[in-house]
């Protein structure tokens, strides 16, 4: 069999931006399938979309559809993905079985960096990344975020990984296989709705340019991985960490009390901290969301403005 061209198909939006050198962000659509119910998740992905704009950035929301990666969507296709049931969540190894299927996915974190690469877009905003599991030394549960930025040249902006997490292995696993970690406006890495980990960020760089410099460098030094930079939520939407480690250890208890292992523990302990913070938790998920679009798409344009890429 002949060897097949990835299938990529582009918005004329994105198309266009991309030929003319204009800064792009790429965006999962996980986030719209398995996020807030429908027409809440239409309005959000919306929301983000209009964050990369105002950083200065044309927003590419990443999903499969028809056989082909799709590279930013229409509002129609915003609408249609949000109301549809039972669109799968798609992760790197699933790519090529939905692929081939014909039918549509949702993508993740690590299978929007995945094709974000393949599309010849350098920057992805999310707002959290996956991490190293806690019990990861027994289960082996690591995120394939964390394996894909391993692989792809693509520099992701988020607000850190979720305290459900280890935190400090998650950062451990990133120097090991030498993926940059900055902090952007920070001293610590941040967990998700929470201004920090307790965990003190390798790096912090402040300036933009100097910061598109360090993406571009990294890369000019031969490194086949992702650049990961943190900006934590702003301090009005924020969740208290200590409040939120409190909730998730009443969490991992119930949850070994109920048997509850595997895939379903996040969502467990996820939904746990839902309802120990009265719902403040999802907000805040919204907030992050908006925050980092915005800062990705103002990295993205000081990135492209220097002339950076290559």
């Amino acid at each position: 069999m002949s060897r097949v061209a990835p299938p990529v198909e582009y918005t004329e939006e994105v198309h266009e931006a991309l030929h003319e050198g204009r800064a792009v962000v790429a965006l999962e659509s996980n986030v719209i399938t398995h996020g807030l119910p429908y027409p809440d998740n239409a309005a959000t992905a919306r929301k983000v979309e209009d964050a990369v704009r105002a950083g200065g950035a044309v927003p590419a929301t990443v999903h499969v559809d028809r056989g082909a990666i799709r590279v930013g969507m229409t509002d129609a296709d915003i609408e249609r993905f949000a109301a549809l049931p039972g669109i799968p969540k798609v992760s790197s190894r699933d790519l090529p079985v939905v692929l081939a299927r014909g039918g549509p996915g949702a993508t993740t974190v690590a299978s929007s960096v995945a094709a974000a690469e393949l599309a010849g877009i350098r920057w992805f905003s999310s707002a959290g990344i996956g991490g190293v599991h806690r019990g990861a030394q027994e289960t082996f549960d690591i995120s394939s975020d964390l394996v894909q930025f391993t692989r792809s040249r693509v520099a992701v902006v988020c607000a850190g990984a979720k305290m459900i997490l280890d935190l400090g292995l998650t950062l451990e696993f990133l120097e090991t296989h030498c993926v940059p970690v900055v902090a952007h406006r920070s001293d610590d890495f941040p967990a998700f709705y929470c201004r920090t980990s307790g965990h003190r960020a390798p790096h912090r760089i402040d300036d933009e340019a100097v910061l598109a410099r360090a993406v571009a460098t990294h890369w000019a030094l031969g490194s086949p991985t992702s650049f990961l930079i943190t900006t934590p939520v702003r301090e009005t939407d924020a969740i208290d960490a200590a409040e939120v480690e409190a909730a998730i250890g009443e969490a991992v208890a119930a949850a070994e009390r109920d048997g509850v292992v595997g895939q379903g523990l996040t969502k467990y302990l996820m939904r746990a901290v839902d309802t120990a913070t009265g719902g403040r938790s999802a907000r805040a998920n919204m907030a992050v969301l908006a925050t980092c679009a915005q800062t990705a798409g103002r990295l993205a344009a000081a990135y492209s403005t220097a002339g950076t890429d290559s």
